[in-house]
């Protein structure tokens, strides 16, 4: 009886010693609605993640403005987000480090099958000046989001103020398929990631209500980086678990899974890690 007492106290010892580092074992990140939507964190990366490296990923999915921010206030250890503009101002700023670009799909300007402004096939410049000129409503997730930073650049190229003030643009400040949900209650247009409206397809059985009518631009080229939080900047940060997910995100396994993630028998992101 001793024997078997020693061996279990031993046995917990050891448990409760190791429950230190298995808690450490958290990656904490902040990444988009996209990759969320998709299914591609939930159904891929992060249970293969933890197969892997038997690393857990908690992750919160919002606009990437918010993703940056919550990198900014030491909130999370690693960022998945598409914007390298405003990647490279917090880089800059000294709170992300290692960018490495991991994977990319395409932005796509959608709406409605009978196309009352009628932009179909139109360049994206054309086609908001159109959308503009003939008061066709147009939902903006207007939230700071990667894709919402985008739309902005879209107009501004265009030679056009964001018509905030106009009564058909709405705003909508929520995440990418409520906003798809707004335009087409609205019969109006809206742009998103081709990824998030392969998902937005997939819910509607392969036949939505909106289409995609704009595409193939070169400026709607939508790239996915990975970045880690500085910890000159927050101490506290998980480096060296920020850089390991970076890198695996970037290996070749990985990559070859990200490209054969599909539905509807279509990617949701290229990968293009160098």
């Amino acid at each position: 009886m001793k024997r078997i007492m020693t061996i279990v106290l031993a046995a917990m010892l050891t448990l409760a010693l190791a429950l230190p580092a298995m808690a450490n074992k958290t990656l904490m990140m902040a990444t988009t609605t996209s990759t969320a939507n998709t299914g591609l964190l939930d159904e891929l990366i992060v249970p293969l993640f933890l197969k892997d490296t038997g690393i857990e990923i908690k992750f919160v999915a919002v606009g990437t403005g918010k993703a940056l921010k919550m990198a900014e206030n030491c909130d999370v250890d690693v960022v998945l987000v598409h914007a390298p503009g405003a990647e490279k101002v917090y880089m800059d700023k000294g709170v992300l480090v290692d960018r490495k670009e991991l994977m990319y799909n395409d932005f796509v300007i959608i709406g409605p099958a009978s196309d009352p402004a009628g932009v179909k096939g139109m360049s994206v410049t054309d086609a908001l000046k159109t959308i503009e000129a003939k008061k066709a409503v147009f939902a903006s997730r207007g939230d700071n989001s990667g894709t919402n930073k985008k739309e902005i650049s879209l107009w501004k190229s265009a030679g056009m103020a964001v018509p905030e003030k106009q009564e058909w643009y709405i705003q909508t400040g929520q995440g990418m398929l409520p906003t798809i949900n707004v335009a087409n209650e609205k019969s109006g247009y809206t742009m998103t990631d081709r990824g998030t409206y392969i998902k937005y397809s997939h819910n509607h059985e392969g036949n939505p209500p909106l289409k995609v009518l704009v595409e193939g631009d070169k400026v709607l080229f939508n790239q996915y980086s990975g970045l880690a939080v500085n910890t000159k900047h927050c101490k506290d940060a998980q480096y060296e678990m920020a850089t390991q997910f970076i890198d695996w995100m970037a290996s070749p396994a990985t990559q070859k899974a990200i490209g054969e993630f599909k539905l509807l028998g279509q990617k949701l992101f290229i990968p293009n890690a160098k």
